[in-house]
């Protein structure tokens, strides 16, 4: 790997509650700087962010919704994508209703997820957030192949707000279930450029991380997200 493809595979991340205006231009100049991926920051912040980097194509503005717990209804989050994609998010990370999924109510769980997706079809780029430290392997299996037939372009570990974040068994089980074509991000508790080599030959495509700098840099960052 390169620095410059490990960059671009990197989400530069804040969605600390906490999180300043002055937050966000430091993470969006940081994303130019180094020609991350995408920032990916919460909704409110996504105008700021999207007039900040509206001279690159190259990094884009990816948002949360339903998060970090998934439990909106589906109607709540499809508004909340289409208000972001119309505030400039060109991608957008969806939580899926965990409480669903271990009901096995997987006819809810697939139309949760494509009320966004139909949402932001040809406008933005749709990340499924499983949140695997809460299912089982089998669950994880279920929500893979429910992300892929709802039409999804990634799937995706973890909040990172949970109780874990990103391991490899749980990237590889996940580049198993949904195949080529379909993205996979980790995310939650990256902080190093031996953690981001480690997950992308499990079968990241995407890396979510607020130590983007540090990690292309070769340096341990102390905390995520």
């Amino acid at each position: 790997m390169t620095k410059q493809s490990v960059a671009s595979s990197i989400d530069h991340t804040v969605l600390k509650p906490e999180t300043t205006k002055e937050m966000i231009l430091t993470l969006c100049q940081e994303a130019k700087e180094n020609s991350f991926a995408s920032v990916c920051i919460n909704p409110t912040w996504v105008k700021l962010a999207a007039e900040q980097l509206k001279d690159r194509d190259d990094v884009q503005v990816c948002t949360v919704i339903g998060f970090p717990l998934g439990a909106n209804t589906p109607e709540v989050k499809a508004f909340e994508a289409k208000n972001a994609i119309l505030n400039g998010a060109t991608e957008v990370d969806t939580v899926i209703n965990i409480g669903a999924l271990k009901d096995r109510n997987l006819t809810f769980v697939e139309e949760d997820i494509r009320a966004v997706v139909e949402v932001a079809k040809g406008k933005a780029l749709v990340k499924v957030i499983i949140e695997a430290c809460l299912l089982t392997d089998e669950e994880k299996k279920i929500a893979c192949e429910l992300s892929v037939k709802a039409g999804a372009d990634y799937v995706k570990t973890s909040t990172g707000f949970s109780t874990g974040g990103a391991t490899i068994e749980d990237v590889a089980l996940m580049r198993k279930t949904v195949g080529p074509d379909i993205g996979v991000k980790a995310s939650g508790g990256i902080r190093s450029y031996e953690d981001v080599a480690a997950m992308m030959k499990a079968g990241a495509s995407r890396i979510g991380a607020s130590a983007g700098v540090e990690i292309v840099k070769g340096e341990v960052a102390s905390s995520d997200y």
